[in-house]
């Protein structure tokens, strides 16, 4: 029998966990729904979280390429680097069959599906799994949930933080441990769906002042960000169970989401309710799949009384919102 740590074996290895993982991280123009990746870096794991290859390439975002002092790559670096288009099937590849794996996942999967809607393709990934989730699943006695101190917590040392291909690798070496300590004690893995961009319309880009639109944008599931308009109705107030939402009431979000955030919130002004930033005693509900998490939110909405319902619950709750009063 192979022995996988000092307490985990092949044969107590849980069922229900996936087969293989992918370890990804992304550099990337800024952290808006527009902006574009530079660089990116793959580890895959077997099934027990040992690593089997890694992968590594920069990406030519055809446009500035933003914070430079963060992830150190330089226009003329990009320059002759391939477009996404061209790394598009080897870093599909990559992830193919595999769950993918990132700190703060939710990030990762929303920049790489975008890109691929540009594409006009989409990555073949079904699930994320995201490291900070997973800590918070294993109760680590963390600081705080950054990269580095999940790395410090299993002796994983850095070498070049916010190089996509350092990034992956400390991730990856802090993730088999605690893989093992999920599986040493049977925790549930906290897995998310990933669902690929197709109802987004097309919609061209103006490029911001001194940089270039991409000729990628011009993909049709794939729509740039923009202002929305105010909610044109009023706060009816809180939500209530077994009724329905009702036009006008605040909507704040937290934590991953299956769903593209922008998405679900792109959703949520449609149907006539308004997307609050942050909770308050104004705010009709929060939505989140970690209820007992300790965000900010989640904190707020406890002491408000604030009515929280999960993902799932929240999109049966969409497809019925009734009409605004008066």
């Amino acid at each position: 029998m192979t022995v996988l740590d000092d307490r985990t074996t092949a044969a107590t290895w849980p069922a229900a966990y996936p087969q293989g993982y992918a370890v990804v991280d992304v550099e990337t123009t800024g952290l808006a729904r527009d902006d574009r990746i530079v660089s990116a870096a793959v580890y895959r794991l077997d099934a027990q979280g040992n690593v089997e290859d890694h992968w590594y390439t920069l990406v030519n975002p055809e446009r500035d390429p933003g914070p430079v002092w963060i992830h150190g790559l330089t226009t003329d670096v990009l320059e002759g680097a391939p477009l996404f288009p061209e790394i598009a099937a080897e870093f599909a590849a990559r992830l193919d069959g595999r769950v993918l794996v990132a700190h703060n996942a939710m990030f990762d999967w929303q920049m790489i599906a975008r890109e691929y809607a540009r594409a006009e393709s989409a990555a073949p990934v079904r699930q994320r799994l995201c490291t900070i989730a997973l800590a918070k699943e294993l109760s680590l006695p963390l600081p705080n949930h950054k990269l580095e101190s999940l790395a410090a917590h299993f002796g994983v040392v850095q070498q070049r933080a916010h190089n996509a291909l350092d990034d992956a690798r400390v991730l990856a070496e802090a993730f088999r441990p605690s893989l093992h300590a999920a599986a040493e004690r049977n925790v549930r893995l906290p897995l998310l769906e990933c669902r690929p961009l197709t109802e987004w319309a097309a919609s061209p880009v103006q490029p911001r002042i001194g940089q270039q639109a991409s000729s990628a944008y011009r993909a049709g599931s794939w729509r740039p960000s923009r202002k929305r308009p105010p909610c044109p109705h009023p706060n009816p107030g809180r939500y209530e169970t077994d009724k329905p939402l009702k036009q006008g009431m605040r909507v704040a979000f937290s934590g991953d989401t299956s769903v593209d955030r922008e998405l679900l919130e792109d959703r949520t002004v449609d149907a006539g309710l308004h997307v609050a930033g942050s909770v308050s005693r104004l705010t009709s509900l929060l939505v989140t799949n970690d209820p007992d998490s300790a965000t900010s939110k989640t904190v707020k909405a406890k002491s408000f009384g604030t009515p929280v319902v999960d993902e799932a619950a929240y999109t049966q709750l969409l497809r019925d919102v009734a009409p605004a009063d008066g």
